[in-house]
């Protein structure tokens, strides 16, 4: 689900997710802003959503991203037997992006969500770091990093690059994704513990992979 609109007629009072979109910020900084004590939410619903009153936090904002500088979209799938939902993720992007109207770039990577050395991920970071980009566009938070999406979340903020995370209920390999990223985890530590090619290092990761497979749906 994406973000929603507020023309400026509608009341200043809006949700976590439609405020940092106004400020050009992800909502982890103004929940972390809260937390310092530089900000405080007007008021809490009777579930406990923070409501932002805007014309209270603009004054924070970092400018918004204006029209020159770049929309990047960016999709991932950790192994290329996810293709399919590599070339579904390009497409949700692609058309959100459209339907918002903005000029666009979309950065893929076949990797996994916890190898910080993918090409494309590399190559978003470089962009970000240059200031040239006003806009990251992702279809789930996930699909930029396992760990650590915050650090580059970090970086939009100091290069006042907005994210916005579609969060779409398409993205339905999460389960399989993980189980991949569990399995590269155990590569890494069975091959430094038995050997990369001992029998005892074969032969946990067949049982890891069987592991994976039961689970995944």
């Amino acid at each position: 689900m994406g973000y929603q609109w507020y023309n400026t007629e509608m009341p200043t009072l809006v949700p976590i997710g439609v405020a940092a979109r106004e400020m050009g910020v992800h909502p982890d900084t103004l929940r972390r802003w809260e937390h310092e004590g530089r900000i405080e939410p007007a008021e809490r619903t009777p579930g406990g959503r923070r409501r932002y009153d805007l014309s209270k936090l603009r004054h924070l904002a970092p400018h918004k991203a204006p029209s020159s500088r770049a929309t990047i979209a960016y999709a991932r799938v950790s192994t290329s037997a996810q293709k399919d939902d590599l070339i579904r993720q390009v497409s949700l992007l692609e058309s959100f992006c459209a339907a918002q109207g903005w000029t666009y770039q979309v950065i893929t990577d076949v990797g996994s969500g916890l190898n910080y050395h993918k090409r494309g991920l590399r190559q978003l970071i470089a962009e970000i770091c240059s200031g040239s980009v006003g806009r990251l566009v992702l279809s789930h938070k996930d699909r930029l990093l396992r760990f650590g999406a915050e650090l580059v979340f970090s970086l939009c903020e100091h290069f006042s690059c907005e994210v916005v995370i579609i969060n779409s209920s398409e993205d339905s390999t999460f389960e399989e994704d993980l189980a991949s990223d569990v399995i590269e985890i155990v590569t890494v530590f069975s091959a430094r513990l038995y050997g990369s090619r001992s029998h005892k290092n074969r032969r946990v990761m067949d049982e890891l992979r069987k592991a994976a497979q039961e689970v995944s749906p």
